[in-house]
């Protein structure tokens, strides 16, 4: 199925037809890797200007240090990051892998990603909470290591345009991208995002606005 629906559309066509229409996104927003990897974390289910308002009250607290957050007490971190929802598992879930970094790596975000690809992705999906969408999204925007994000946007999208079915897993999804495209991070960060983009303003979950799509002429 996979392979049909490779034969069926270029992938660069479609980046290429978003890219033209959208243009830079310069996605993931953040001052540090460290700070993505938080935001990585925080995303889960919720939208990011939730995660945008937790990670402001842990900047006024000058607290996005792996050493500062991992001192601090759960009740304090849980508080702090109340706006990004689901905060007492989200904050297990910092804990978790602040931890992990710690006895493995020394708090050495480098150290991290100086690993190999799939050799640090494995570690990072044995993290409480870390499932295959945060540790591709702290690989690829964090680390800046050419892995393809797959969330619900890109789901949608590629299930509507018929190039994936809906049993499809997420494994399948990302070798689907990483297949059909340049091994490129900047790439990927870029096709994700402008699928993200896509997905917020015209292929929406309900009442989608097919005819002013860039991805129309696709269907």
């Amino acid at each position: 199925m996979l392979q049909a629906a490779q034969d069926r559309v270029s992938l660069l066509n479609i980046y290429d037809t978003l890219q033209d229409h959208i243009g830079d996104l310069h996605w993931w927003p953040g001052d540090s890797a460290f700070e993505v990897i938080v935001g990585a974390i925080l995303t889960q289910n919720t939208a990011w200007k939730n995660v945008e308002a937790a990670i402001g009250r842990l900047k006024a607290e000058d607290l996005l240090h792996p050493a500062r957050l991992r001192s601090l007490a759960d009740e304090h971190l849980a508080d702090l990051i109340r706006p990004a929802g689901y905060f007492r598992v989200k904050t297990k879930r910092l804990k978790a892998f602040l931890q992990f970094l710690y006895q493995d790596y020394l708090d050495d975000l480098d150290a991290l990603f100086a690993e190999d690809l799939w050799v640090l992705r494995k570690k990072l999906l044995l993290v409480h909470g870390i499932g295959e969408e945060t540790a591709d999204s702290i690989l690829l925007y964090a680390g800046g290591k050419p892995v393809f994000v797959v969330d619900a946007y890109t789901r949608r999208i590629m299930q509507r345009h018929r190039l994936i079915s809906g049993e499809a897993r997420y494994e399948e999804i990302q070798k689907l991208f990483m297949a059909g495209l340049p091994g490129s991070a900047p790439l990927y960060n870029q096709y994700h995002a402008l699928l993200v983009n896509t997905g917020k303003h015209f292929c929406k979950k309900q009442n989608p606005l097919c005819e002013s799509c860039p991805l129309q002429t696709f269907l």
